[in-house]
């Protein structure tokens, strides 16, 4: 007898297969995800504000007309108009409009974020995914394995070399595996819901894996210096520079206002008029000081507490990331230890298999030890797919925070 082995895969072939099956369900989810919409129009709506604060305050338009007027010898007004534009003062505008700016750069880190915890949600699901049907696959071996030794068993037992409750064992160690396989399957079916889910498309929709995995045989080298390029971090920055951006504005802001304006009245004919000119036209400048400016001392203190907050927020943000990515990395490399061991316990496995096959042909067999042998391989091979599964959801997170 001769296992059915499922791992085998040539290296290249299976990691081209992932990356493109993964990637095109990566690109997927991205484009019709209604969470990275959300995002993206917050976005726009943040880069829109650069446009909005590019203005000036209302320009002011007076118009007045004389309702009553008493009889006096001297010109009387008609009507006046007025009109009057502040301006803010040097470098205000432009300093509103980088303050804009750096917030539509911090949100955009956010759709950068974003579509990262997307694609590692979506890899995560699609290792569990190769995990529940590599064990089914598995599974159907092991089952197709029980079937010929219980075929061997009714043989031996018209012959005296077993008896019935060797055949019984082996159909109900049939029966457990037959349940494990339905198990998974209603896992499979939850797991293709959840990612469905995140790919925004109908639940029940099939979703395709590789059948086979393999661990290579020499990790990539990550460094703790690598977080510093995690958006999650560059988020901090980017709120970090919108402060800053704020101050400066915050300080042009706390400067006078400048106003001009032109003023026309009309005047009735009047004796007392010797020019031919009887209307006056008077051009004014206002000027706006902010005296008691109690408001933008507060603000910049605001925005000075504001930057150690987010100082604070970055450094916490930092260690949980480096815990993260410390756990991560022991997690991957403790499942290549544990799949190389399983690797040599199922060769042993299969080496006890070929001598119980042996002894059958000489006449003899332990159907006790066949169970036993059985088990175990199952176990083994089970074993392994869990470890393959853990080390890709492990690099799945290592990619995430260190590119």
């Amino acid at each position: 007898m001769k296992r059915i082995i499922i791992l085998i895969c040539v290296l290249f072939v299976s990691t081209f297969a992932k990356a493109q099956d993964l990637e095109n369900l990566i690109q997927e989810a991205i484009s019709n995800s209604p969470e990275i919409q959300k995002f993206d129009l917050q976005y726009k709506i943040a880069s829109e504000k650069v446009n909005e604060v590019n203005t000036l305050p209302n320009t002011e338009f007076n118009f007045g007309v004389m309702a009553i007027a008493p009889e006096m010898d001297m010109p009387m007004e008609r009507f006046k108009v007025s009109v009057m534009q502040m301006l803010p003062w040097f470098g205000t505008i432009s300093a509103r409009e980088d303050y804009a700016s750096s917030m539509a750069d911090a949100q955009f880190v956010e759709v950068t974020i974003a579509k990262r915890k997307l694609a590692l949600s979506v890899s995560q699901f699609y290792y569990l995914l190769y995990d529940i049907r590599a064990k089914q696959e598995v599974l159907d071996e092991n089952i197709t394995l029980l079937e010929t030794y219980e075929r061997l068993a009714l043989t031996s037992l018209e012959v005296g070399k077993a008896s019935a409750v060797d055949v019984l064992r082996l159909q109900i160690r049939q029966n457990e595996l037959k349940q494990e396989k339905d198990v998974l399957i209603q896992q499979n079916k939850g797991i293709q819901a959840a990612l469905n889910s995140l790919m925004n498309r109908q639940y029940d929709k099939d979703v395709s894996v590789v059948s086979a995995l393999e661990i290579p045989e020499n990790d990539n080298f990550y460094s703790y210096e690598s977080l510093a390029v995690n958006p999650e971090l560059l988020k901090y920055d980017k709120l970090y520079e919108s402060v800053e951006q704020s101050e400066l504005l915050n300080q042009k802001e706390s400067g006078p206002m400048i106003g001009f304006g032109v003023e026309y009245i009309n005047q009735e004919n009047s004796p007392m008029i010797t020019s031919s000119y009887k209307d006056m036209i008077m051009p004014m400048v206002s000027v706006s000081i902010p005296i008691f400016n109690n408001k933008y001392k507060s603000q910049t203190k605001q925005n000075e507490l504001r930057k150690q907050e987010i100082q604070s927020q970055k450094d916490e943000r930092l260690n949980v990331l480096r815990a993260d990515l410390s756990k991560a990395i022991s997690q991957r490399n403790q499942s290549r230890i544990k799949f190389n061991t399983q690797e040599n316990n199922l060769k042993q496995a299969e080496d006890a298999e070929e001598i119980l096959i042996k002894n059958y042909e000489t006449g003899t067999i332990d159907f006790n030890d066949v169970l036993d042998i059985q088990e175990l391989q199952l176990k083994f091979q089970m074993g392994q797919i869990e470890t393959i599964k853990l080390y890709y959801v492990q690099s799945a997170l290592i990619n995430y925070l260190t590119n």
